[in-house]
């Protein structure tokens, strides 16, 4: 196995020169620093990225940390569109990455400081907590450097990326109304997340702006769940059946609030229009296809790890990144029907 040693014999040099050179460091002439480059090229050498990293003190290691990941989250996609988004920036800066999950039992038995320094993350990004997680305030009072998806806090070390959610809840309200909806109904998250409280701001501001007033009975809680959203809207349609609309702050919840207008025997659009949130790959196949309001969660992973590695490299100019929202017109919205 080649080492700088052999290296600096070939090149007539110092170890600590080839050394350098290698590294990168600016007080090794060019012309030398291609010399060795060309000789190490020439005899394979693979360097001990474990060594260098304990030299610069740097592990060159991002990780992940996914609050109350499981199998029923394969549906949504959301974390795995986020993970390679993530994982396409950083294998392109020379990081590596990691994913760890967490949830309240962990949390109890370590800090968000001793998660990180065990798995010798330079950074992390996190994806999933709510503004009430214990976590928030750990990571905003930790000198380790963060990016938080969906959650917008902003220190020294601390950044976020998201979309405006408000303004994403607003053009699907706005979609309905155009097609003559009055009397529009919505499933929400969960209250303690920042992306539900948003959405629902946009909702009711939408509401108000066309002087229409905001039903509280017509929100319900669909815990970002198909099975709770179907719930829900069936117990609201049985006693509202003058709703002609339903807004649903998910794709999932959407999918949900579909099969319990059918389960009534209503059709979707004409009885009845959703429109959903998200843009997840099944919303384009279920029946009839949704109409929902795209975010490009893929950039949104790719844009967190970016800012992260700005951060980190003392680069970054701002510590937030705000990213577009698209209405995707499809099947399950359509004028209101009049009788």
């Amino acid at each position: 196995m080649t080492t700088i040693k052999d290296i600096a014999k070939v090149a007539g040099c110092s170890v600590t020169t080839v050394s350098r050179a290698l590294n990168g460091y600016s007080d090794v002439s060019a012309e030398t620093r291609k010399k060795i480059m060309e000789i190490s090229k020439q005899l394979n050498y693979s360097p001990n990225i474990l060594a260098r990293r304990l030299v610069m003190k740097k592990s060159k290691t991002i990780g992940l940390l996914v609050s109350g990941m499981n199998r029923d989250d394969v549906k949504d996609n959301f974390t795995f569109r986020v993970l390679c988004g993530i994982n396409d920036c950083v294998s392109s800066r020379e990081y590596d990455l990691i994913l760890f999950n967490t949830d309240s039992s962990r949390q109890r038995e370590k800090t968000y400081t001793q998660l990180c320094q065990e798995r010798r993350v330079d950074g992390v990004i996190v994806q999933g907590i709510k503004l009430d997680d214990p976590y928030l305030k750990e990571v905003m009072e930790s000198d380790i450097p963060c990016v938080l998806v969906d959650i917008p806090v902003e220190t020294s070390t601390v950044g976020y990326v998201t979309t405006d959610n408000v303004l994403g809840a607003n053009k699907a309200v706005e979609h309905l109304i155009k097609l003559g909806h009055r009397n529009i109904a919505m499933v929400n998250g969960y209250p303690q997340a920042f992306v539900s409280q948003q959405r629902l701001k946009g909702y009711k501001n939408t509401l108000e702006k066309h002087d229409i007033a905001a039903n509280s009975k017509w929100i319900l809680d669909g815990k970002f769940d198909e099975k709770k959203a179907e719930k829900a809207v069936s117990s609201l349609l049985s006693s509202s059946p003058e709703i002609t609309a339903i807004f649903c702050a998910s794709d999932v919840m959407a999918i949900g609030a579909i099969k319990a207008c059918q389960n009534q025997g209503l059709s979707v659009p004409k009885d009845i229009s959703i429109v959903g949130y998200d843009d997840i790959l099944l919303a384009s196949y279920v029946t009839p296809s949704l109409t929902t309001v795209g975010q490009k969660v893929f950039d949104m992973g790719y844009e967190a790890a970016d800012l992260l590695i700005e951060i980190l490299e003392g680069e970054a100019k701002q510590n937030y990144r705000m990213l577009e929202t698209q209405l995707i017109q499809r099947e399950s919205s359509a004028p209101v029907c009049h009788v």
